[in-house]
């Protein structure tokens, strides 16, 4: 008699099942519990049409690339809404692993520029921008006031160089063997006017790169001078964003290249840091051409097997509302992708820097939209580290060809 009183509570949970309200799962990336208060939001505005429920992903990028590249192939239709890191987002779409983005959410008007780009493969956006970062220059005032820099105009990298070896400082930059020195290269080359890959769309044996370039060439001499002047500090070879952020606190700090994160994270480690810190756009490689900061971030896709695609549309177009994003923002920190967000009083009150980060996004270059990021990213970081045995005259041209061999399956990483 259990048995069949067991059997028949599982067939009526099962025949309830069918007229439930559908059950969208959002996969996420680590953060401070602003995308699970998002989900609650936009649950409770559906007014029971469906309820968004999250899934955490691994926290490095790579593993949640891993994770996502292997269950989409294998057509998982759990996976509703994803959020993407960009440079990952073309190896999804290139197969068909994302469901098409609707007209209504096509139009891009009121979105950073920045966030646009890193939304889109070949010609066509294939996921929703939701948040967009950006990385900043940071300084000490009392560094650049001894020195006599104006940091009303435009500086360049040979400038904070210059002024970090007269004052005897150091410079919080990036130069561990991870997608964090590719995002410098990347910005580097970019805002020299050139680009990693010339034609992103092209088949494996097919593509050009623009490593052994001029562009690439003044890249690898900024990345050489502050490598060899040990500008870097003595940990560089694993700096990441974190280290680099305890450079700049440190009595030897100067100038940082970093992502937002850093403002409200010394604001509560070391407040008095924060008030001799500045920020300004990204540094320029000459100072007649405007910078290409770097753009992170999250876009928001949909898994093409999705039982309920509209129905995650319908979400989507709730979770990127400006309002939401300002949330988003003043609570995890987060930029929002959305111009209009930036003009919220809470965003202007919390962080001072807001229209800086939104000039930026307006700036920044994604990082090559390829499907074979990456074995082009890990390449980067193969030849270019460490940053102390980078040469102008050979290293660029020696990764444009290991990164030719591997893609040609003809090197291994």
């Amino acid at each position: 008699m259990a048995v069949a009183v067991a059997l028949a509570a599982g067939l009526g949970a099962c025949a309830g099942s069918e007229t439930d309200t559908p059950t969208l799962t959002w996969y996420i990336n680590p953060d401070d519990g602003g995308q699970a208060e998002l989900a609650r939001t936009c649950t409770e505005e559906a007014d029971g049409r469906y309820q968004v429920e999250t899934s955490l992903l691994p926290r490095d990028a790579s593993s949640q690339r891993e994770q996502l590249a292997r269950r989409l192939a294998a057509g998982d239709a759990s996976i509703d809404i994803v959020s993407l890191d960009p440079p990952f987002i073309p190896e999804l779409a290139e197969p068909g692993f994302l469901a098409p983005v609707p007209e209504d959410l096509q139009n891009t008007e009121g979105v950073v520029q920045g966030a646009v780009d890193s939304a889109t493969w070949d010609g066509e956006l294939v996921t929703v921008p939701f948040w967009a970062n950006t990385q900043l220059l940071w300084y000490r005032t009392s560094v650049v006031e001894a020195a006599g820099l104006d940091m009303s105009q435009p500086v360049t990298w040979a400038q904070i160089i210059e002024v970090a070896e007269e004052e005897g400082k150091l410079l919080g930059v990036q130069g561990t063997k991870a997608e964090a020195l590719t995002v410098w290269i990347n910005a580097l080359i970019a805002s020299a006017g050139g680009q990693v890959i010339v034609n992103p769309e092209a088949p494996a044996d097919e593509v050009e790169l623009g490593m052994d370039s001029p562009a690439a060439r003044a890249a690898a001499e900024i990345v050489s001078a502050i490598g060899e002047a040990g500008l870097g500090g003595a940990g560089l070879t694993t700096a990441d964003e974190n280290a680099s952020m305890n450079v700049f606190a440190s009595d030897e700090g100067s100038f940082m290249v970093n992502w937002p994160f850093v403002y409200p994270a010394l604001s509560a480690a070391d407040p008095a840091v924060v008030e001799d810190m500045g920020w300004t756009i990204y540094p320029r490689v000459s100072e007649d051409q405007e910078p290409a900061p770097p753009v992170g971030g999250i876009n928001l896709g949909v898994g093409a097997f999705s039982r309920y695609p509209d129905l995650a549309y319908d979400a989507i177009a709730c979770i990127i509302r400006p309002e939401h994003q300002a949330q988003y923002f003043v609570t995890n920190g987060n930029p929002p992708s959305a111009v209009a967000a930036y003009d919220e009083p809470e965003v202007q009150e919390q962080f001072p820097m807001a229209d800086t980060i939104r000039d930026s996004l307006e700036l920044a270059v994604p990082r090559p939209q390829t499907p074979y990021y990456n074995d082009l990213s890990l390449s980067i970081q193969e030849t270019w580290h460490p940053v102390s045995a980078v040469d102008p005259g050979t290293t660029p041209a020696e990764s444009a060809s290991f990164i030719i061999a591997v893609l040609r399956g003809e090197s291994l990483i």
